[in-house]
This record gives C-alpha cells, sequence and structure tokens, in this order.
C-alpha cells in the first residue's frame, strides 16, 4: 500500500502531470484524513475542483488521525522543523508501513525508516 501527499493530489488534474490521475483511482494508494483537509480546505478551491476532489476522496481510502498517529506527529516534530500536515502524513505512513508518494521529497527525508517515491 501506498499513501499520496497532498501535492500529488494538487498536481493530478493538471495537464502535464495526468500521469497521476490513475494513482489517486488505484486502490493501492491511500491518503490521510489530514490530506483530505489540506486538499478540500484550500481557500481559493474553484467549484469544479472541489467537486472533482470530493468525488477522488469518496472513493479513495482515507486513514484517519488517530491519537497513535499524533503521538507520533510530534516525535517527528521535535526532531526536526516540519508542517503539522507532513508530521501527521509522515507518522501515518510509518504507523501503517506504507510508501509515501511525494513531489517533496526533502521535506521527509530525514525520517528514519520512511520509504519515499517522487512519482511526478
Amino acid at each position: 500500500m501506498k499513501i499520496l501527499d497532498a501535492n500529488i493530489f494538487i498536481y493530478a488534474p493538471q495537464p502535464a502531470y495526468a500521469h497521476l490521475r490513475p494513482l489517486l483511482l488505484d486502490p493501492d494508494y491511500i491518503a490521510s484524513d489530514i490530506t483530505r483537509v489540506e486538499v478540500l480546505g484550500y481557500h481559493r478551491l474553484d467549484q469544479q475542483s472541489k467537486t472533482y476532489y470530493e468525488t477522488v476522496f469518496r472513493r479513495m481510502t482515507c486513514l484517519p488521525v488517530t491519537t497513535d498517529v499524533l503521538d507520533q506527529a510530534i516525535v517527528l516534530r521535535q526532531a526536526k522543523k516540519m508542517s503539522l500536515g507532513d508530521s501527521i502524513v509522515a507518522a501515518t505512513a510509518l504507523l501503517n508501513n506504507l510508501e509515501l508518494n511525494t513531489r517533496n521529497i526533502n521535506d521527509f527525508s530525514h525520517i528514519q525508516g520512511l520509504v519515499l517515491v517522487n512519482p511526478v
């Protein structure tokens, strides 16, 4: 199983990144609930994009932000400055033994045991 970072969702609808769209429909790829918040919560999201992402997230498995995930995210943030969203996605990947697919490999490269792939 693989978990997708928010940036993969953001790039996928763009014509230059059409090769990412199948990942959003592949049952081997999942998301964190925090990614759903990051993508759908963007303040400049237009209605067409909102509808697209809502459809994608309805079809995709989204893992909840549990107490264990939060505890791991705290450890990650204490070790090195990182955003709340990144720490939760990374913690979710670590605790569930998931490969993290992200364009921003450098944001996560310091995390021991985290398998990273840049599908872009």
